[in-house]
Order: structure tokens, then C-alpha cells, then sequence
């Protein structure tokens, strides 16, 4: 007598250390995996962020830490205590826990081993647990398509020596006629065979919010955000008053930070903390202005608002710029690098790209008139032409953001390889 079978089981493990980014990609990753069936479970170890429940996805947090605020490079517990041995083992050991409860037939890492070598700690005993285990777990990394480059030697050979030995796949989630994984990580060659790109994980095109913003600046996070809010605040000054403004500082803000911004208003300024409806205020818009972040980006592209990009580089951070660079070179976005913000010169790329929206709206307003002496047929098949190219705020070309989808597929895919088809429930609760 054949035993039932159970659905697949996966860990999906992401740690968020400054920003929000990750765990919203890896949300809409695990969102995606629990439409196809599987049972996922997200294991998460940053501070908690209101608001975020992704659908159809078990969840268990583990201590939560962050890196300190005045030094990237220390991490910090939930209360900003510097982090001791104690509290790395009782970490490393609660994740044990969590693999040994779930028994999962894959595990995914956001990042590791190309990011987060904060949390070897606890990640190397993982990845020796799943090596032992009789019924090896698939081992996958998530990651996205632009490293931040290496500036230490042998990193990058460190890196590709663990995806050899230990990782089953690695999916990039990207658009590789956007970004290919060699041009951020020196060693893509050796692990070629491993690699599998799955498109940007986007959320779904929105729909356009009602209320109408001519400015929506945007800081992600917010935690490093400062410095391009108070900008804006300037440049909002030297536009016209009419011009309606929507500042969102971010959850990470912080709360002296934030009550300083709302002193300064101008009147036609809106500043909100956090915005659920963001990406459809988006698709209203008349210009965006934020920071280069993956995410972000994929907001811009799915909306077809008109961008202006200000990428986040103090302290060597090079992924932003180039993420920026690139789409600038398609004509999805303007850049101003965060060297040479102001006041003047932000205000002087918004009044452009208004400008721009109004030369569009005109065009438009044009072609319909010339559209309604059109034949229907005509009509139909400029309408379907304009709907294969997709959203975007150029004439780049239209990017793959069937991300979450497709990781969902290869996870299915790998898993059959890896079971036969056939999941024994001998693990059954």
C-alpha cells in the first residue's frame, strides 16, 4: 500500500540587517512558493517591520539583530547591545532547532554565502546539518543580481568554494539582459553550472492610486535615507508651491530624525512614515525620487513612473550606483549621484522631468485623437502592441519580473530531481 504524499517543505531563512529590501524579496518569494503548494516557512532574525505578512507563509523569528548605528560592521541585539558569544550560540542553536521541527526537503538562504557573513555563525552549522541529514535537503541560495563587490581578496574565491562543495543552486534574481552575475562577482565562471536566473521578483503591476503627487520621495528603510529627505525638503522650496509633494521617511527613521523633518514642512508637503499604498501612488505620479535599491527599482518598473535615482555609496557601497548606471543607460531613470546632492540640483532634475510628463501627456493626448478616426481593428492592434512591451518610464526594454514565480518553478523542479517525484511521509506529523 502506497503512503499519501505530503507537500513539499521549505526553510527559507533571511536575515535583514539595515534595511527592509531582503525580507520584502524574500516575502514575495515565499508568497509565491505557497501559491505552487509548498509549505514555507520564513525564518527571519532582523527587527520586526509592522505590516509585513506574507500570505500563505508560516513564519518564526529568531532574536532579532541589526548592525550598530554608528558602525556597519558590529552587530547589535534588538535592545543595541553589541552582540557576545553567549548570544551567538543561543542563535545558532534555536536554528537548529527550527531545521530539526521543520525537516524541510529544501532550504533556501537569502544572500549566503555571496552576503551575510555576519551570520556564518549560525549558517555554517546549517549547512553541516544538512550535509549529515540521511534525506539531504536541496540547498539553494537567493540572491539578487548585483553584488555588492568585493574589497577584500579571496572573498570572492571563499564565496564559490562553499556554492561547489555545499549549494545545489544558485537563483539570481534578476534579468540577465539587465545584470549578469559576473559583472559584480569576479568568480562566476567556476559556478556557471549552478547558476539559474529567475527574472526580478516585482510585485504585481498596481493599480494607480486616486490621489495624485506631482514629488514621491523615498528613502526605503530610512535608516540611511537622512540626507536624501532633507534634500528634497530643500528642493520642495525652490519649486513652485503648487507642486504636491509626498516625502515617506521609512520605518528605520529614526524618530528624532523623523520629528526634525516634520518641523521644516512647507505647506504643500505631505511626510509620511511608511505607505502601504506606495507603489500605486506610483503609478499616479509625476516623478519619483528615491534611492536605487532592488526593490525600489522593481516599484519604478512596475508602475512606469518617471525616475530619479540618488543610489546610496558611503562607504564603498558600489551596488546601488551600478544598479542606477544601468538603468539610466536604458533610459529608465535619471541619476544624481549622492556626491553632488542638493537642493539646486535635485529641483532642477524634477523640473525636467515634469517637463517631460507634460510633453508626454500632450503626445498622448494626440495620438488618441488621431487613434479615434482609427479603424477598431487599428485600434485593437496598437492597443495590443503597446500592452506586450509592458510598463516602464523609458524606451528601455521591457524586463522579465516574473521572479517570485519562476524561483517557485526551479524549487519544484529541483525538488522532483532531488525526490523522484515522491516525498516519503515518514516525516509526517
Amino acid at each position: 500500500m502506497s503512503l499519501p504524499k505530503r507537500a513539499h517543505r521549505v526553510l527559507f531563512y533571511v536575515q535583514h540587517l539595515l534595511g527592509i529590501g531582503h525580507l520584502m524579496r524574500a516575502g514575495r518569494i515565499a508568497e509565491a512558493l505557497a501559491r505552487s503548494g509548498v509549505d514555507v516557512t520564513l525564518v527571519s532574525g532582523g527587527l520586526p517591520v509592522k505590516g509585513f505578512s506574507p500570505a500563505g507563509v508560516q513564519r518564526l523569528a529568531l532574536p532579532p539583530i541589526a548592525v550598530g548605528k554608528d558602525n556597519f560592521g558590529e552587530l547589535v541585539d534588538g535592545d543595541g547591545k553589541v552582540l557576545d558569544d553567549a548570544f551567538r550560540q543561543r542563535r545558532a542553536g534555536l536554528l537548529m532547532q527550527m531545521f530539526d521541527d521543520i525537516e524541510p526537503d529544501c532550504v533556501m538562504l537569502e544572500a549566503f554565502p555571496f552576503g551575510r557573513r555576519q551570520v556564518r555563525f549560525e549558517l555554517l552549522p546549517l549547512i553541516e546539518a544538512i550535509e549529515s541529514r540521511q534525506n539531504r535537503p536541496v540547498l539553494v541560495s537567493s540572491v539578487r543580481d548585483i553584488l555588492q563587490r568585493r574589497r577584500k581578496p579571496g572573498r570572492d574565491e571563499e564565496t564559490a568554494a562553499l556554492i561547489r562543495q555545499h549549494f545545489d543552486r544558485v537563483l539570481v534574481h534578476g534579468d540577465p539582459r539587465f545584470a549578469t552575475l559576473d559583472e559584480s562577482f569576479s568568480c562566476a565562471a567556476s559556478i556557471a553550472d549552478k547558476v539559474a536566473y529567475t527574472g526580478l521578483v516585482c510585485a504585481p503591476v498596481p493599480e494607480a492610486s486616486p490621489v495624485h503627487f506631482d514629488v514621491v520621495v523615498s528613502a526605503g528603510g530610512g535608516a540611511v535615507g537622512d540626507t536624501l529627505l532633507r534634500t528634497s525638503l530643500q528642493a520642495a522650496r525652490e519649486l513652485p508651491a503648487e507642486l504636491r509633494w509626498c516625502i515617506i521617511g521609512g520605518p528605520n527613521l529614526g524618530q528624532a530624525r523623523y520629528e526634525s523633518l516634520a518641523e521644516a514642512l512647507p505647506d504643500n508637503v505631505l511626510l509620511e512614515r511608511f505607505r502601504e499604498d506606495f507603489p500605486n501612488l506610483l503609478g499616479n505620479a509625476g516623478v519619483s525620487v528615491s534611492q536605487a535599491g532592488y526593490n525600489t527599482m522593481g516599484d519604478i518598473l512596475q508602475s512606469g513612473c518617471r525616475a530619479i535615482l540618488v543610489p546610496y555609496s558611503v562607504g564603498g557601497e558600489t551596488e546601488q550606483a551600478d544598479r542606477a548606471a544601468r538603468l539610466q543607460r536604458l533610459g529608465l531613470a535619471q541619476v544624481l549621484d549622492e556626491a553632488q546632492l542638493s537642493g539646486d540640483a535635485l529641483a532642477g532634475l524634477i523640473r525636467e522631468a515634469l517637463s517631460k510628463q507634460e510633453g508626454d501627456a500632450a503626445v498622448a493626448s494626440a495620438s488618441a485623437s488621431a487613434s479615434a478616426s482609427a479603424s477598431a481593428s487599428a485600434s485593437a492592434s496598437a492597443s495590443a502592441s503597446a500592452s506586450a512591451s509592458g510598463p516602464g518610464p523609458g524606451p528601455g526594454p521591457a524586463l522579465d519580473v516574473r521572479g517570485a514565480e519562476r524561483t517557485a518553478e526551479i524549487v519544484h523542479e529541483l525538488l522532483s530531481a532531488s525526490r523522484g517525484n515522491t516525498v516519503l511521509t515518514d516525516r509526517m506529523d
